[in-house]
């Protein structure tokens, strides 16, 4: 079930999701391939953008 919310998490989480280093996120994050946010000091990457990043990989691959 939907709320609206846009879910976020951590540079680590998704460099775990993504078998990658947290570089390799922030290198992705700084080329546009992702969205992020700071809340305080901290990076969080917004989930969906991470979903489509995933999804537009499968595409390619297909």
């Amino acid at each position: 079930m939907s709320t609206g919310r846009q879910e976020l998490i951590t540079v680590q989480a998704a460099a775990d999701q993504l078998s990658v280093s947290r570089w390799s996120v922030y290198r992705l994050i700084w080329d546009g391939r992702l969205s992020s946010v700071h809340v305080g000091r901290c990076r969080r990457i917004v989930r969906q953008s991470l979903d489509n990043y995933i999804a537009g990989l499968i595409e390619e691959a297909a």
